[in-house]
């Protein structure tokens, strides 16, 4: 127990230190940290997945997604009980992380010291992972459950994460406003609950809830999210996928879908039986498949290069 305690403490110690911010991982920090992604970087070490990746996510389901990770050893990677907000949209991104604890005055006030000081923050601490934002990203952001008088996030917050990200967010908490909020085209969102209250935060020293990080670990119900992580929300629950995974999970899902798409062709035209579809394929259906791929690369719901990639690797 006592080690524990020391390695709690450690922890913290470290991520208050860091000359950068009194709030984030240093660079080499989040770099080690995520040091099995191996591409480009954001210039404070969060992983950057390319676009096309983010974009070909938007396809992926959770139980495609769920495999791969699960594979890997990835076992705690889905969070569901959502309040979704525009459900019919799909949210894909980087994310960038933002972690909140039950208010405390005086780290409070030496955060908000730091903040407006030396690091050159605005406004309140809720605002300033927001400021961070910037095209394809993904607000995740952990609010301890704070309920009344707990929400951060509101519509004129949403319409600044949306402005900067053109993104939703995924909330561990209450947001207020979410008529306004659902007023905001593409915002889908997935957030805990929703209440009419505005976040306590008095000049007196009554206060909710206070920030401790920002872009470094945080837990969203089971799972341990990542600066960086892609962010796959839909179905009303969000997959947290590691970005050293990303590409395995849209490819995974790529192959899966035209192998569908095949063999529900095959089935309707009664060329074969669906226990030959539902069974290993043999080398007479594997190449069955790779034509009907030539055949119709250019009306397939994945790219060509995607299609080329598939058939180069192809064993059959």
């Amino acid at each position: 127990m006592i080690k524990s305690h020391f390695f709690l403490i450690a922890s913290f110690a470290l991520l208050l230190c860091n000359p950068l911010s009194s709030q984030q991982l240093s660079k080499e920090r989040l770099m080690a940290l995520t040091s099995e992604w191996t591409g480009e970087r954001f210039e404070d070490g969060r992983p950057k997945v390319p676009n096309d990746i983010i974009e070909r996510m938007k396809l992926v389901t959770h139980e495609e997604a769920w495999s791969v990770m699960r594979n890997q050893n990835y076992l705690y990677q889905y969070a569901e009980g959502w309040l979704v907000i525009n459900p019919e949209g799909v949210l894909t991104g980087r994310a960038v992380t933002a972690t909140f604890m039950p208010g405390r005055p005086d780290v409070h006030r030496a955060i908000d010291k730091i903040g407006h000081g030396e690091e050159g923050r605005k406004k309140s601490q809720n605002s300033w992972p927001v400021d961070m934002l910037v095209e394809g990203d993904v607000y995740v952001g952990d609010q301890v459950h704070a309920h009344l008088d707990g929400p951060t996030i509101g519509d004129n917050l949403g319409n600044a994460i949306f402005a900067n990200s053109g993104n939703g967010i995924v909330y561990n908490g209450p947001v207020r406003d979410i008529n306004g909020l659902k007023e905001i085209e593409g915002f889908t969102s997935f957030v805990r609950s929703y209440h009419p209250s505005h976040h306590l935060n008095k000049p007196d020293g009554r206060l909710n809830t206070t920030l401790v990080g920002i872009n470094s670990p945080t837990r969203i119900g089971q799972v341990m999210v990542m600066p960086g992580d892609v962010v796959l929300g839909r179905d009303g629950g969000v997959s947290f996928i590691p970005p050293h995974l990303a590409e395995q999970v849209v490819t995974t899902s790529e192959v899966i879908r035209l192998r569908d798409m095949f063999g529900h062709s095959r089935l309707r035209e009664k060329i074969y039986t669906a226990g030959q579809i539902d069974n290993r394929w043999t080398e007479e259906i594997q190449k069955d498949f790779s034509q009907w791929l030539n055949d119709h690369m250019d009306d397939l719901p994945v790219g060509k290069e995607q299609i080329q990639k598939i058939l180069e690797k192809r064993t059959w």
